[in-house]
């Protein structure tokens, strides 16, 4: 069984699809939910499936990351999922983790990516540019923001009519629908078919 923590900052209705998925799974298990903010609403939707939680300031992800990685280890975390989480990842926590930390982005990566692009500043830019098509990335992390190795995406069309609010639900159906899959799915190739190298 793959112990995985969901590193969140908010509301957690991307975490609590992803605990839901894998709360009787055989392959892998939500072992930890991390937030960087003490009041956010995912630490109380991760105590209501008796997940454990831990809250971490923000300034524990601006250093060297050692309470986290530490944290990390006492949970025996082998893998990290991020579900709305708006800080930089700690580069020890990258090299620790290295290939075993994917994150979701509410746009087709590379647009509307990088520092300050989160939820509703990515579909108000979306709308506002008159884009025909939106969609999911989810990537692997590197030490930038929405950098790293794209692994899979999915569009949704931008209707003429559509506000950022409802194209956030379009693009929210697309994460529900999707995110748990691929985070198994990229799981199950990580832990059990990972690729083979030279002799």
């Amino acid at each position: 069984m793959i112990h995985f923590a969901i590193l969140a900052s908010g509301q957690g209705t991307n975490a609590e699809n992803i605990i839901r998925y894998f709360r009787d799974h055989r392959l892998a298990h939500p072992a930890l939910v991390i937030s960087n903010r003490q009041d956010a609403p995912v630490l109380d939707k991760a105590k209501a499936y008796t997940i454990p939680t831990a809250y971490c300031p923000s300034r524990e992800f601006r250093g060297d990351g050692k309470e986290v990685l530490n944290l990390l280890e006492k949970h025996n975390v082998q893998f990290i999922v991020l579900a709305g989480f708006l800080l930089l990842v700690p580069p020890a926590i990258i090299h620790a983790y290295k290939h075993r930390i994917i994150n979701i982005h509410p746009a087709l990566l590379p647009s509307y990516g990088g520092k300050g692009m989160y939820g509703d500043h990515v579909h108000r830019a979306v709308v506002e540019n008159g884009e025909k098509t939106s969609g999911i990335t989810i990537h692997y992390v590197d030490e930038a923001y929405d950098a790293g190795q794209v692994i899979f995406q999915a569009s949704c069309p931008v209707a003429p009519g559509d506000t950022p609010g409802s194209l956030a639900e379009k693009i929210h159906q697309l994460e529900y629908r999707h995110y748990p899959v691929i985070i198994e799915e990229v799981i199950r190739s990580v832990f059990y078919h990972p690729p083979s190298g030279p002799a």
